[in-house]
């Protein structure tokens, strides 16, 4: 792989960790217990947790994707 693709991918990877927590900030808002009616308030939280753990290993392993990518896209910099 080219040192400059892994380093954009390497960026990506860190910029998809933004989205993932844009999304569970929307699935917060969204099962949010209301008083008009809905989700109670125990399944809230199992709702955040259960989608909590599945976005902090997408985040890490994000992180761990990342970090070796740019570390890929260093390499040409060592070099010279």
């Amino acid at each position: 792989m080219p040192p400059r693709l892994a380093k954009l991918a390497g960026l990506g990877a860190f910029g998809a960790i933004a989205l993932f927590v844009a999304l569970f900030a929307l699935i917060a808002y969204v099962s949010f217990p209301r008083d008009t009616g809905g989700i109670d308030s125990t399944l809230a939280a199992v709702t955040w947790i259960s989608v909590g753990v599945v976005i902090v290993a997408l985040a890490a392993l994000h992180i761990v994707l990342g970090r070796q990518l740019m570390e890929l896209g260093g390499e040409r910099d060592r070099e010279a």
